[in-house]
Order: structure tokens, then sequence, then C-alpha cells
């Protein structure tokens, strides 16, 4: 029923993406006034589905692009952190041009239960995921990028009840690591983003994978 709703819930303009982690349960694209219901199509889900009964995990296909001029893509790899990119445009002397990337999306949210459950830092083996490490008093995570930990990466924690910013922000070491506050109640997101560079013969610059994870603390 839970997936049923999800999906109902269906009708990007917006980057962040990811599983609403209460009720009432949705996807979701964008922060602050810019949130609201994600309209991507259900043909481009290539995975939806519950793990040990408080863990879901949503995965797309790569065939959305984005196209941006030069001002707005350039701003958009710096706000993001994307220095594979930076460094491509910056090497190619393409800083001035127009960008392009085709991108993908990794979803994981935890419902019904709380960060203390072994499923939170459970890894799943996702093209790009956030892989919480047990901790009593921080929140420390580790970056994978295709079964790899990826250094450099920047981490995003936002307090979904006061979402304009992040929380807090931090790149993840030379293993892939980052730790942030422990959050104690509400509902909360982490979420990274990581591209590669493609070939001459591509139809876009970039591959770009999105992910976040989701998660909320019962209410006591």
């Amino acid at each position: 029923m839970l997936l049923l709703a999800l999906f109902l819930a269906l009708p990007a303009a917006a980057h962040d993406f990811w599983i609403q982690p209460e009720p009432p349960y949705s996807l979701l694209v964008g922060h602050g006034p810019y949130r609201r219901i994600s309209p991507i199509p259900p043909s481009r889900i290539t995975r939806f589905e519950t793990i040990g009964d408080h863990l879901l995990v949503l995965e797309t296909d790569d065939k959305a692009q984005s196209h941006l001029p030069a001002i707005r893509f350039n701003d958009y790899l710096a706000a993001e952190g994307l220095t594979p990119a930076i460094e491509e445009r910056e090497r190619t002397r393409r800083t001035g041009r127009d960008g392009s990337e085709r991108y993908s999306r990794r979803a994981k949210a935890l419902v019904g239960t709380g960060p203390d459950d072994p499923l939170f830092t459970r890894r799943l083996g996702l093209t790009l995921e956030i892989v919480p490490e047990p901790s009593p008093s921080a929140l420390p995570v580790r970056i994978f990028f295709k079964d790899r930990p990826q250094a450099g990466a920047l981490v995003k924690l936002t307090d979904l009840d006061h979402d304009e910013q992040p929380f807090e922000s931090r790149r993840t070491d030379g293993e892939g690591r980052a730790s942030f506050t422990l959050p104690k109640n509400g509902s909360w997101l982490l979420n990274v983003i990581w591209t590669e560079v493609l070939g001459p013969a591509a139809e876009t610059d970039f591959a770009t994978v999105f992910s976040s994870l989701s998660f909320s603390f019962p209410e006591r």
C-alpha cells in the first residue's frame, strides 16, 4: 500500500529529490517555497521496493537531460561541488559555453522507525549511495560511487521542517567519509551529487547521479 501511495502521488526544475520519510509519503523535489511533488514519469523508475519493512529504495534511468546556459551551469557545478565537471570545463576552456548532462536518481528512505534501526546503516550497492556508519554521538556517513569510496563529494544535511538551506554541508575525505551533528528529532535529508565526464561522441557533456537518504525520528 505504501508503494502504491507513492506512485499515486506522482502527477525537473529542482535538483534535490527524495522520498518523504513520514506520512503523507510522497516523492518530492526542491526546498522551501520550491518544494513540490515530483513530476517524474513512473516509466523512468527502474526500481522501487521495500527492504526489511522499513527501508525504501528507488532508482531511475539516466534518460533525462539538462541543458543550461554557461553562467547557470557554472553556478550549479559550484553549488553542488561537482569538481570533475568544473575541472574538465576549465581544462578544455569551455567555462564560457553552455553545459549539459544526462542524469539519474537514487533515493533511500527509512520509514516507520528511527536511525537506530540497523537498516539505516545497510549498504545496498547503489551507483551513488549515502551509507551512515554506527555512532552514538554523531552522524558519520560514507559515500560510495560505483562501489568505491568517493573523495571530495559535497554532502548536505537538511532539516526538512526548515529546508530553505542545508543545516550542515561537508566534503568527504580521502576515504569517502564525512560527519555531521546527530539530529535528535524531526525529519531529515542527506543528499549528494556526483558526475563523470563523457566522451566527445556523447549527447551530453557529463553523466550525473543524484542520491538522497531521508529519515525521521518517531514521535515520543
